[in-house]
């Protein structure tokens, strides 16, 4: 089933920020660079970047779901402009200091292919910036009810049934390493949501979101039945509203500098 392209939620993407839910690009970004943002969704963190970067810096802004370029749209500008394209696929050659995907290569079943491609489009000496989950490694505060324990292990199944991988996170230094990148760095960027927290309600409905969205294509695979869907999206929203103490999605930055034009030592 290896070739399936997921369609990503627009509700969870416009929900996201550069400096909230993509920290470690943040301290990268400088005025006046050129940046590609591979799987850019709805532009939510594209826009962030063209702010860090300035007017006389330059974003792109890639996804291969044209829908989500169409909403991407509304927000471009003569720093922002935005492409369908996948990455795996784009022109790019040497063009950008600094290309990034985020919560992206999850979706590609061919991740090594999507790194090269993204090395490729930098610059000599510039960066590539992936962020990405392990859903393998997510945890909840009391554990969750079986019904959702249920939906979850079947999401897990039906990733992995396309080639997704569901430790994407953990794999993506030697991917790096793989594609020549120097420097390589992880950094933890998991996201923890506990009940004080003010946008806790909204980081703990993706659950209620992602059976919503995709359920019903788990379903027409056999990966789940109709009625365990329906009881696991009731009785999630139930226990979150009134059970959950914390959630920790295991996310991770992973850094790597593209070698320099001329990396040979001089006589």
């Amino acid at each position: 089933m290896n070739g399936q392209k997921h369609q990503s939620d627009a509700r969870i993407l416009s929900r996201r920020t550069l400096v909230r839910d993509h920290q470690a690009l943040v301290a990268l970004l400088a005025p006046g660079m050129h940046v590609l943002d591979a799987g850019c969704g709805v532009g939510a963190i594209a826009a962030g970047i063209a702010a860090a970067v300035g007017p006389e810096g330059r974003v792109v802004g890639i996804d291969r779901d044209l829908g989500m370029i169409r909403i991407a749209q509304t927000q471009a500008s003569a720093v922002l402009r935005f492409e369908v394209s996948d990455i795996i696929d784009a022109p790019y050659i040497g063009q950008f200091d600094i290309v990034t995907a985020a919560r992206t290569l999850q979706w590609i079943a061919e991740p090594a292919r999507a790194v090269t491609a993204m090395v490729r489009a930098a610059k000599p000496g510039g960066w590539v910036v992936v962020l990405d989950y392990n859903h393998a490694a997510n945890s909840w505060m009391p554990v969750p009810p079986p019904e959702f324990t249920v939906f979850y292990q079947a999401f897990l199944a039906w990733r992995a049934s396309h080639g997704w991988d569901n430790q994407m996170a953990d794999h993506l230094p030697d991917l790096f390493r793989s594609a020549g990148l120097l420097d390589v760095t992880v950094s933890d960027q998991s996201e923890v949501a506990r009940p004080e927290d003010p946008d806790f309600g909204e980081t703990t409905l993706i659950w209620e979101e992602v059976i919503e969205k995709v359920g019903a294509r788990m379903a027409e695979s056999g990966f789940i039945q109709a009625a365990q869907l329906e009881a696991a999206s009731r009785v999630y929203r139930q226990w979150r509203q009134s059970e959950l103490r914390c959630q920790t999605l295991q996310l991770k930055a992973v850094i790597g500098r593209v070698a320099p034009a001329d990396s040979s030592p001089r006589g």
